[in-house]
């Protein structure tokens, strides 16, 4: 992997990961952009004791235009984009409408591909290392930021969630702080780790799966499964089998099988509904140890936590969305109307041939 980073006419950064080591990235933004300005704070909910993102002026954010005018396109001539080159193969740029900026953090695009009609489970193995190691960098990077606990990366997939741009992308999240799911997820650690004599919450799970009727997909280094608590219709979560606490902890063996396994997962998803549906619409959410102290979680340690991916859809069915309504939105309880075996069986019925 060769990385070039630049930076656009505004003064934004922008980083190319290219395939190849002899890739020249000297192409120049051209467009007559003044400086970002953004009015993005973070206030904390004292009820509730989670954090809100005010971001005022992603209103005026692009919204849905013509393939013609995508801004993550490659530049072609007069046409301009937020890519100043001709053609890239994966490339990263901080968010010219960011929810967190400043010392509230930091937002970042991710481009997958340069083909505007293609989707990530339509790239190759190799196309899809080199998104790993973008993401896997990215995070080094982010967390290093003095402002920044915890890195996010995720992509939404399809109108139906909120997407507003048609091509291939995903974004990466540097929070100031830890995310009330991953807190969670921590105190669930530390109760478990008390009340057991110390033994992970994680690799209880994993064993659960493992002997369980939700396994979805395993390989060598990967496990896939629904979990027994599913809030969506169709939920899987995919972790390595040695539990690491990042995507830097990740060895090299994971790393190489990763491209195969989630390849398989996504277009699996594309054919839970059958032939002539749309494209399934899902979220894909990368859940890693936060990097700021975990004092409030008494006993846990950064190693304790396990990385994985949480891919999901709101379709329930054919034509029809799982919408949060009452109980969920107003009480934050699920309702799913999936029982998770019968979704992790029709997983294994999709599987590729």
């Amino acid at each position: 992997m060769k990385k070039t980073s630049t930076r656009l006419a505004d003064g934004r950064e922008l980083i190319y990961y290219d395939l190849r080591d002899d890739a020249v990235r000297d192409a120049v933004d051209r467009r007559p952009l003044e400086r970002t300005v953004t009015s993005s704070e973070v206030r904390h909910d004292v009820l509730l004791g989670d954090e809100v993102a005010i971001a005022s002026h992603r209103q005026g954010r692009t919204y849905h235009p013509p393939a013609d005018q995508c801004p993550l396109c490659p530049s072609q001539g007069d046409r301009l984009s937020e890519i100043p080159d001709s053609s890239y193969d994966v490339v990263v740029f901080e968010n010219r409408f960011p929810s967190l900026a400043g010392d509230s953090g930091r937002c970042e695009v991710v481009c997958f591909t340069s083909d505007h009609n293609a989707s990530f489970a339509r790239l190759t193995e190799e196309q899809a290392r080199l998104v790993l190691d973008a993401w896997t960098d990215r995070t080094s990077e982010l967390s290093s930021l003095p402002c920044v606990e915890q890195v996010f990366c995720f992509e939404n997939r399809g109108a139906e969630i909120g997407v507003t741009l048609g091509h291939p992308h995903g974004q990466i999240y540097a929070y100031p702080f830890t995310t009330p799911r991953t807190a969670l997820m921590l105190r669930s650690l530390a109760a478990h780790k008390d009340a057991t004599g110390g033994e992970n919450l994680f690799d209880t799970v994993l064993r659960r799966e493992l002997a369980g009727r939700r396994v979805v997909l395993e390989s060598e280094h990967w496990l896939a499964f629904v979990p027994y608590a599913a809030h969506w219709p169709y939920e899987v979560h995919l972790y390595p089998k040695r539990r690491v606490p990042d995507l830097l902890a990740l060895d090299e063996e994971a790393r190489s099988e990763f491209p195969k396994v989630y390849l398989e997962l996504l277009r699996r998803f594309d054919r839970i509904f059958g032939e002539g549906e749309p494209p399934t619409p899902y979220i894909a959410a990368w859940h890693q140890a936060p990097f700021g102290q975990l004092e409030d979680f008494e006993g846990v340690v950064r190693e304790d936590f396990a990385l994985h991916l949480e891919l999901f859809t709101i379709r329930r069915t054919s034509g029809k969305l799982k919408f949060l309504a009452g109980s969920e939105s107003g009480m934050s309880v699920f309702i799913n109307d999936v029982p998770p075996e019968h979704a992790a069986e029709r997983l294994r019925e999709v599987a590729s041939r």
